[in-house]
């Protein structure tokens, strides 16, 4: 459907779904950090995004990345919401999808996820998948109705820097010869790449790796909720942790079902910030080794 429109009808004025423009970003954006804003602050929990600039930042980048592909709602010819769909992987990201308070629980929410989702159909990913606010029950229940499968619950976790090197262990930033033993390893751990988002990080020079007996054991794209991470184990992913400079944004995400890492975490001082969970649509495979999700997956 890129570049195209649709309308999904209810009693009144019609949604329009179109592709995003980078024009779209600053209206999009003040939307977004209103949604997040508005239910935060309901369920009594820091925002995601602390000012309007953030979240107008983070749509910027995504509306005009040509890794991504992103949508808008309109109804009666004024935007009400957006969504967008990481394509920068053999799995997708969906996400951040907003809607308007005062167009909500009234079929944009789902237009813009069934729009993702078809060009997710279309594009022939392997799996798509989220993150949602454990504590957002209508957003829960509109992803399962949709057939998404709850994988795994995870806790948004920030602190102070811990600025400690773990022995046996060389932390570094990664550079363009790293990319191919991460994506080696993301492999062997999950059962598909993310070369595109790694190589992003490293031209922006976000990423880092550990390395452990002269080779790559972990890396991360960022130590930020919007990176991920992976590591052969929790030790390899704890040396990342512990050494990064500090924890961008609300925090990094860690998955609660992983008792040793998690424990290790709140022992170095970190607290949880909010719960959340992990979403899964098509392909899916355990873990076989640490990680650290994404805000998109």
């Amino acid at each position: 459907m890129a570049g195209q429109s649709q309308a999904v009808h209810s009693d009144e004025q019609p949604v329009v779904i179109r592709q995003a423009s980078a024009a779209d970003a600053e209206v999009c954006g003040k939307i977004c950090f209103e949604a997040f804003s508005t239910l935060a602050n309901r369920h009594n929990f820091p925002p995601d995004f602390p000012v309007p600039e953030a979240s107008i930042g983070v749509l910027s980048t995504m509306f005009s990345h040509p890794g991504f592909y992103c949508v808008v709602a309109e109804r009666d010819g004024k935007i009400i919401g957006s969504n967008c769909l990481d394509e920068r992987a053999s799995i997708a990201g969906v996400g951040p999808v907003t809607v308007d308070a005062s167009a909500q629980n009234r079929a944009a929410g789902r237009a813009l996820m069934q729009a993702v989702l078809s060009r997710a159909v279309e594009r022939k990913f392997a799996g798509v998948r989220l993150v949602q606010a454990a504590y957002h029950n209508r957003s829960l229940s509109l992803y399962a109705k949709l057939g998404f499968v709850v994988r795994e619950p995870l806790s948004c976790m920030q602190g102070p820097a811990i600025r400690k090197m773990l022995p046996g262990y060389s932390i570094r930033p990664a550079v363009a010869g790293d990319l191919r033993a991460c994506n080696d390893l993301c492999l062997r751990v999950h059962g598909y790449e993310r070369s595109g988002e790694m190589q992003d990080s490293i031209q922006h020079g976000a990423a880092s790796v550990a390395e452990r007996d002269g080779r790559v054991t972990a890396y991360a794209s960022s130590m930020a909720l919007y990176g991920h991470a992976v590591g052969e184990t929790n030790e390899d992913l704890k040396a990342l942790i512990a050494a990064a400079a500090a924890f961008q944004g609300p925090g990094i995400l860690v998955p609660s079902r992983n008792a040793e890492l998690f424990r290790w975490c709140l022992g170095s001082g970190l607290q949880v910030v909010q719960p959340l969970t992990l979403m899964t649509m098509g392909l899916y495979n355990e873990p076989a080794g640490a990680y650290l999700p994404s805000i998109l997956f």
